[in-house]
């Protein structure tokens, strides 16, 4: 994984990325320890608060009625259904409802679903989330289902018939675009948010990266649509007190990778430029999202050409995702808090884990660039909050599922 040299002068807090990710866990695990400085007590009130959130979140058994429906009336095991949602989960790739039910009802009955949903190890990586709220216990699937994709789906179909496997397919998709896809259109995402009184949201548009120059300029100008609608929303928008939007560097450009450094800072620098200057016109935050670990130095050379733009100054809405598996994240947050100038950070745990292990192997690293262990990871997430509450230039976001890591969240607060 070759490094990048900094975007200016190689600064100490620059040096530290680099050579971070190449850090051997257990070094890098004792000393996030050190990090998270909890005293007995303190440990004793996180518990107490992450106990009352899952015990609270079990009482609101009503807002489950959608899942428990979804089960009776299909007559799906746990498992089956659990299964099901994962599945349906990978079909939101596919952009239009109409695609997606034509697969289905391609689909059913052949064993030919890996290349449309990805590997197993993937699509089920949110089973034990989905089964939390189907049951409100952690159920595991078994090899019958995670090995072999498609092979499950056929015996589902042979036990409770073709037509109702399409139809229950059918029906976890919506469940699950409920679920995780705000609206269809930016109009539709603002007004349930509108509606249902809901908390600020970070707006993202659903697809994978480009693959052409066609793919980046259609992703470009969804963004753009996405921030005017947003400032259209929110007339009065503050950065902190308004909705805004998140977009992914490799959706702007077809080969947002290190080997093709100064064509991407040619070709996305000033596309970039120009998203963020539309948000900072509206006041809304517009955050970077987090992408692979050997695009991360390529991203923070992008990101710093933002926060040194004259067109910017004076904006602080500028934000960017990291990701605590990185062993970098804690370097990452020391130097944006040494840029300056007001940023936002959204501390995320990661996405890309199976990835980055796969790599890192493929290509014989002599080290992984994110922890193997999720423990390791939820340590981490906490000693990068810490740091996150300690910086001068930074206004933190945290983003988790899990109940042990907010309340530890909030004790830190």
């Amino acid at each position: 994984m070759p490094a990048l040299s900094g975007p200016f002068d190689m600064t100490a807090e620059w040096a530290a990325i680099v050579r971070a990710g190449e850090h051997g866990e257990r070094d890098a695990v004792r000393a996030r320890l050190e990090e998270v400085p909890f005293t007995y007590a303190e440990r004793q009130r996180v518990l107490k608060v992450a106990r009352r959130l899952v015990e609270g979140c079990r009482r609101r058994a009503d807002e489950r009625s959608l899942l428990d429906l979804f089960l009776q009336e299909y007559g799906l095991s746990n498992e089956e259904g659990i299964a099901l949602l994962c599945i349906s989960e990978a079909l939101l790739r596919i952009p239009d409802d109409e695609t997606a039910e034509a697969l289905i009802a391609e689909k059913i009955g052949t064993a030919n679903w890996a290349e449309h949903v990805g590997q197993s190890d993937s699509v089920f990586l949110n089973a034990s989330t989905w089964a939390l709220m189907l049951t409100g216990n952690v159920i595991g699937l078994g090899d019958d289902v995670t090995a072999d994709v498609g092979g499950w789906i056929n015996r589902l179909a042979g036990r409770v018939g073709e037509s109702v496997a399409r139809a229950a397919m059918s029906r976890a998709v919506r469940i699950v675009g409920g679920e995780f896809v705000q609206g269809r259109t930016m109009v539709e995402a603002l007004a349930r948010e509108r509606s249902n009184d809901m908390a600020l949201s970070s707006f993202d548009m659903l697809g994978e990266g480009a693959r052409t120059y066609e793919d980046a300029a259609r992703y470009t100008e969804s963004y753009r649509r996405a921030i005017h609608a947003v400032g259209d929303a929110y007339p009065q928008a503050t950065p902190t007190g308004a909705s805004g939007i998140s977009i992914k560097l490799s959706a702007l450009h077809p080969r947002y990778e290190p080997l093709q450094r100064e064509r991407v800072l040619e070709e996305l620098g000033p596309t970039l430029l120009d998203l963020a200057g539309e948000a900072a016109k509206r006041n809304i935050h517009l955050t970077v999202d987090a992408e692979e670990a050997e695009r991360l130095e390529l991203s923070l050379v992008l990101f710093e050409r933002l926060v040194r733009a004259p067109d910017l100054d004076g904006w602080e809405g500028l934000g960017l995702a990291v990701q605590a598996y990185s062993k970098r994240a804690p370097a990452v947050i020391d130097w944006l808090d040494s840029l300056g100038r007001p940023v936002m950070v959204r501390l995320v745990k990661g996405a890309y884990w199976d990835t980055e292990i796969k790599r890192a192997q493929v290509e014989g690293l002599g080290y992984y660039p994110v922890y193997t262990r999720k423990a390791s990871t939820d340590l981490a997430y906490l000693a990068c909050a810490a740091r996150l509450f300690n910086c001068r230039q930074i206004y933190p976001q945290f983003a988790t599922h899990n109940a042990h890591t907010l309340a530890a969240v909030l004790e830190l607060a």
